[in-house]
């Protein structure tokens, strides 16, 4: 932590430059001085860009501590897969009608770089619920070590196909490919993961609607309102402040009037603020980051964490945990997502559901 504050201390200065005689001015004012002086002092937003590394204290498998409610009970569980299971059924029968109407079907295409263990589950389970709907799915498989061209070629030649609807770019990426120009290289309308500058632009804008909104925090938002749990007025925190999952997140729930902080690795005494909020959504991907002295009694707790660990008795050869210890939240919480079987199944369900809109969009189907 103290190294990554240097290091931003210190692009900070090269990026100012020597600081200048100190004297009076108006908080407005811009710099003056000779021809090509800067005008604007702050330092270009990018450069402040760090990764988000937790300390090493944050985040650990020990025994569970013995936190209780007051009212002695534990936490109701959100299950997702249940709720996810009904959305889907849905989408089937919408995916039949258009079948028996207009003898077409939604067309997903899949490109997944590498072999990360999670991205292999999840592409897997996309897959899978594609074909349980009736929808068309497609997967590019690339090499970890492949070129952005490579990536490119796979992603224009679904773009130029007719009968597919919803193009979705497996991330995290490896860090050698240019993740922006990629995704900058999608067209809006087969956007079906919500991660175009324009999504994300239009999600962010009060008045606005996005085409497609990110998947998995779609999903964190319809559990909560499934379960009937109140997100206006209450205070919201998300901990990560990921362009898959944190930022969306934070403003979904601005969208749907709460009030929210946003914790990451650079935060402050980041228990004490998470202690304050009445809903708690957690996607640093740190297993067991967030224990039961974090939450406030009778809090909503989504955990979107997913933690491969090697477990040579579970059928993949690992297990997945979250970003939250169960054992203790469980005993404080009023309602949380278990790791599997929460958040996971509304993702790959949200998907479905964009799919469906995007093909729906093609074919002006109602």
């Amino acid at each position: 932590m103290v190294v990554l504050m240097r290091v931003l201390s210190r692009r900070l200065r090269e990026s100012i430059g020597p600081a200048a005689p100190a004297r009076p001015r108006a908080v407005h004012s811009v710099a003056e001085g000779k021809r090509g002086s800067r005008i604007i002092m702050s330092p270009p937003l990018v450069s402040l860009d760090l990764p988000d590394v937790w300390a090493p204290n944050f985040g650990h498998s020990g025994p569970p501590l013995n936190y209780h409610q007051t009212n002695g009970q534990t936490a109701a569980m959100i299950d997702g897969k249940l709720i996810a299971e009904g959305i889907r059924s849905r989408i089937a029968s919408e995916v039949r009608r258009m079948k028996d109407s207009i003898d077409r079907i939604p067309g997903l295409a899949v490109i997944m770089v590498g072999q990360r263990k999670d991205s292999q589950t999840y592409v897997r389970n996309k897959m899978t619920a594609c074909e349980e709907a009736g929808i068309k799915s497609v997967l590019a498989e690339l090499p970890n070590d492949c070129s952005e061209d490579d990536v490119l070629k796979a992603l224009l030649s679904f773009e130029n196909d007719p009968s597919i609807h919803g193009i979705l770019v497996q991330l995290p990426l490896p860090n050698h490919l240019n993740e922006e120009r990629i995704l900058n290289v999608l067209s809006l309308e087969k956007d079906v993961d919500g991660f175009h500058p324009l999504n994300m632009g239009n999600l962010a804008m009060r008045g606005r609607e996005p085409l497609f909104i990110p998947c998995t925090p779609k999903g964190c938002i319809e559990l909560l309102i499934r379960s009937g749990i109140e997100i206006m007025g209450r205070k919201a925190v998300v901990i990560g402040r990921s362009n898959i999952v944190g930022l969306p997140t934070f403003l979904l729930l601005q969208r749907h009037h709460a009030t929210v902080t946003v914790v990451h690795a650079f935060t402050k005494n980041p228990e004490e603020i998470t202690r304050e909020a009445d809903i708690v959504v957690t996607a640093a991907g740190v297993p067991n980051l967030v224990r039961g002295n974090w939450l406030k009694p009778g809090a909503v707790v989504i955990d979107v964490g997913t933690h491969p660990i090697e477990d040579p008795n579970h059928e993949h050869g690992y297990r997945l945990l979250g970003d939250v210890c169960y054992e203790e939240a469980v005993q404080v919480a009023s309602a949380l997502t278990p790791v599997p079987g929460g958040v996971g199944p509304m993702t790959i369900a949200m998907l479905l559901s964009n799919t469906l809109d995007a093909a729906k969009r093609a074919y002006d189907f109602s």
